[in-house]
């Protein structure tokens, strides 16, 4: 294996202060430094570099091409470690970090209200959620827990069904007050808002209806549901939306049914973990905690 390139974080440091001054001195009085030394560090970082990071131009220091360019990745480095560093002075040494990956939309509208009351039960777990839009990886523990919409299927992973799901056309009230919607065929002459993770969700709607519509699969598409609920409030077309992410729109009539054919969708919402984490005790409390609120919503319910 090769060797790294790796200079110390005390010349980054000196490297940093000096470009963000133009000046080795106010840098050194920064660090608390000898400029000497400060001049001594950027000099031993250009020489690993091959490259020259300042030019004095008129007694003036100035940062070269390479110099600006390396700025920009040695403040993302320094970033890092000072959020880092900060982030474990906030535990105390019973602490455990439990990695949540969601999909955005799902996040915000359905696992952060069935969050409440977890952090008080479980003052050892600090949760730290993540939206992820592209496949989660639990396998190289980039997650501890992830939620995912599917079939249920993932390798090396214990996948715990959570919920089913129906969608809905939804759109703006005002559309509703200027056109009537006597069949589904009728939301073919509308802007249908599309969502980049169910592409063929308009598709089977309407084929569930016996209809085949050319407009299946055009309109605006957008990454989340997310995207697509704020797009149809904002009138610019009709959104097949899951039920569950709009109860709140819907309650509150700024969303309306233009035409009331529920589908089910055909997956259902899972909870996921390791195969080998499931007796991990952050891990078991999360799933606990989740299947009680799936549980408890589920008797309401009926």
């Amino acid at each position: 294996m090769s060797k790294r390139l790796m200079p110390s974080t005390t010349a980054l440091q000196c490297f940093e202060a000096a470009a963000r001054h133009l000046s080795f001195t106010r840098a050194a009085q920064e660090l608390h430094l000898t400029q000497s030394a400060v001049s001594k560090q950027v000099a031993q970082l250009e020489e690993m570099l091959c490259h020259n990071l300042f030019q004095r131009v008129r007694r003036r220091l100035h940062l070269t091409p390479a110099g600006a360019l390396y700025l920009t990745e040695v403040n993302k480095i320094l970033t890092q470690v000072d959020i880092s560093s900060r982030y474990i002075l906030t535990y105390g040494g019973e602490t455990e970090v439990l990695t949540v990956a969601t999909q955005p939309t799902f996040g915000a509208r359905w696992l952060i209200p069935n969050l409440r009351g977890f952090s008080s039960q479980h003052r050892n777990i600090h949760l730290d959620i993540r939206n992820e839009l592209e496949p989660f990886d639990l396998l190289r523990a980039k997650a501890d827990v992830a939620f995912f919409f599917g079939q249920g299927t993932w390798p090396g992973a214990t996948c715990i069904e959570l919920f089913t799901e129906e969608v809905v056309p939804v759109c703006s009230p005002d559309i509703m007050v200027k056109h009537v919607f006597e069949s589904a065929e009728a939301l073919t002459e509308h802007m249908l808002l599309q969502c980049t993770s169910r592409p063929e969700a308009w598709h089977e709607w309407f084929l569930e209806q016996n209809l085949h519509s050319q407009n299946s699969y055009h309109g605006p598409r957008f990454d989340t549901f997310y995207m697509c609920i704020r797009a149809a409030q904002a009138g610019c077309g009709i959104a097949l939306i899951p039920r569950y992410l709009v109860a709140e729109e819907l309650a509150e009539g700024k969303l309306v049914i233009p035409w009331d054919h529920p589908m089910a969708s055909e997956g259902a919402h899972f909870i996921a973990h390791a195969e080998h984490s499931a007796e991990v005790p952050k891990v078991k409390a999360f799933v606990e905690w989740i299947m009680k609120q799936v549980n408890g919503a589920q008797r309401r319910k009926h």
